[in-house]
């Protein structure tokens, strides 16, 4: 049967202050006190009723905890030896509904539910595979559940006993205070069994190690740091928890001719000395073979020929990127004699009118003389 509400017994209001309620409680227990109602048997209720609500209003913490909870939220020990759940125990199914724990007073068993660890796998590709995409294999180890005692980590023909410390339900409770907290058993480490005769397989974990090979679809545009997920594909949960997942992080290989920036790539141009200055044409690799660019007269180094859509189109990406091709303008090396003969002349030449020939240079010649001169 519920209780009466503690403010309807002493027949007083929700504020009543200390001395309403002394003054309610004095009457109600003259008027049902045992001694002076032989005959009733009711009388010994009602006068247990009104001095536990009148012990529970007069407690400041208990009252502020029978206001916000209700009957739940107090700790008072009945009259005659009888007694009714708590703060604590208020407190302690609530956290035993999040943790997964039983009840204190005899809920039904049930040990802790782990999910299995994310496992990490890094995947080293080509920045072409990474351009077009592929599909790839890979081996990796993880904790699977042992087969020899399907997980429950005892010696086939026998059986895990119940924690004799949780009672199997893989949690304790810890009173601090007013709060009762629930935390892991450190016996049987959540799993609310303890293993007398462990299995010879997986030396009574229920797991043991195993590697299995996956089948990875990479798709196009995958960049550096870049994550696939497979579901479940990570270690095996404990006690029928669900397994984790996998992530396979993408690692692009450097390359010998090009760099990426998100979707664009970049690339050096070598130019001869000669077609920089007279003009011509050249190929370059892309990733889709080869193009050709016009080189005009009188190119510079670190001029930047840019080719439209010869980048990659990245994963969240509606269009390609760029190639951008970067002129590296190469001084001549293992020079015979008539080329270091003419070369000797072109500048001969080239030096009679140096601002017109080699505007930067003479440029950069005033502004230290200038510097000097201050």
């Amino acid at each position: 049967m519920a209780k009466k509400d503690y403010y309807e017994v002493l027949g007083v209001n929700r504020d009543a202050s200390e001395d309403d309620l002394k003054k309610s409680y004095r009457k109600l227990a003259m008027k049902w006190h045992p001694d002076r109602n032989p005959d009733n048997p009711k009388a010994e209720e009602n006068f247990k009723e009104a001095k536990e609500a009148y012990e529970v209003l007069t407690d400041a913490q208990k009252r502020a905890a029978y206001d916000q909870f209700g009957h739940a939220g107090v700790d008072q020990a009945a009259g005659a030896g009888a007694g009714f759940g708590g703060f604590s125990d208020a407190f302690g199914d609530i956290f035993g509904d999040i943790f997964g724990g039983g009840g204190a007073g005899g809920g039904r068993q049930r040990s802790t539910v782990f999910r299995g660890a994310d496992l990490r796998y890094n995947l080293e590709i080509s920045l072409e595979d990474a351009a077009r995409g592929t599909e790839t294999r890979i081996r990796i180890p993880a904790m699977e559940e042992c087969e020899t005692c399907r997980g429950n980590g005892a010696k086939p023909g026998t059986q895990p006993t119940t924690c004799t410390t949780c009672g199997g339900h893989g949690q304790v409770r810890m009173q601090q205070g007013f709060f009762s907290i629930q935390q892991t058993c450190p016996r049987c480490h959540g799993t609310g069994k303890m293993v007398a005769s462990p299995c010879g397989t997986c030396s009574g974990s229920g797991r043991v190690k195993k590697h299995k090979t996956l089948a990875v679809k990479i798709p196009a545009g995958v960049d550096d740091g870049d994550r696939i997920r497979l579901s479940g594909e990570g270690e095996a949960g404990v006690n029928g928890g669900p397994s984790g997942d996998l992530y396979v992080v993408m690692q692009i290989k450097p390359h010998g001719v090009f760099t990426r920036d998100n979707n664009d790539l970049h690339c050096e141009m070598p130019v001869s000395f000669s077609t920089a200055a007279l003009g011509g044409e050249i190929e370059i690799p892309t990733l889709d073979g080869y193009a050709k660019i016009k080189i005009p007269a009188e190119t510079q180094s670190g001029k930047i020929f840019r080719l439209r859509g010869k980048g990659i189109k990245g994963v969240r990406s509606s269009t390609h990127g760029d190639l951008l091709c970067h002129v590296v303008v190469e001084t001549p090396v293992n020079l015979t004699a008539r080329q270091k003969e003419l070369l000797q002349e072109f500048e001969s030449i080239s030096s009679a009118d140096a601002g017109r020939h080699n505007p930067r240079a003479q440029s950069w010649m005033d502004r230290v003389k200038a510097f000097f001169a201050e």
